[in-house]
């Protein structure tokens, strides 16, 4: 599985720790976060991993900033991302259950490393139920198609 991880200036350390723990595991990392500890743009690495998802070149996405909020509202901008910020398992788990999302968001300033690596864990095992919430996860498809409003 290839997954792709962005991050900003606030990440760095855990970025490299989750990179680290899912090469062992044996997932391909697509690396497009920065690697200093300079300020820079959360958006930008937010937009990279959700065009990445997108269109299919990498299978999932893993965005990690201060909070995990700024990042993933950027990768939310981008059809067809389904981006959840999750600061435990169990939501983690329950956003790709019910509402098939396809990145990965938490807070490097929020959570502590090994709480990143069971987060990441329970999203990555669990797979999408289907069924009951087919209907929602459409509509939100259905959403991203009617959007015509262009701020001025």
């Amino acid at each position: 599985m290839k997954l792709a991880i962005g991050n900003d200036h606030a990440a760095v350390e855990m970025k490299n720790e989750i990179v680290k723990y899912l090469e062992g595991k044996g997932y391909e990392i697509i690396n497009v976060g920065t690697d200093t500890n300079e300020s820079c743009n959360y958006a930008e690495y937010g937009e990279k991993v959700a065009n990445l998802v997108a269109s299919k070149e990498a299978d999932y996405g893993v965005l990690i900033c201060g909070t995990g909020v700024g990042i993933s509202l950027a990768a939310n901008k981008v059809n067809g991302i389904r981006a959840c910020v999750c600061s435990e398992p169990v939501t983690a788990r329950l956003s790709k259950q019910h509402n098939n999302s396809n990145v990965l968001a938490f807070g490097a300033r929020i959570i502590g490393i090994e709480t990143a690596k069971a987060i990441v864990d329970g999203w990555l095992e669990t797979e999408y139920e289907g069924g009951r919430h087919d209907m929602r996860v459409s509509y939100l498809t259905e959403i991203e198609k009617k959007q015509k409003y262009v701020e001025k």
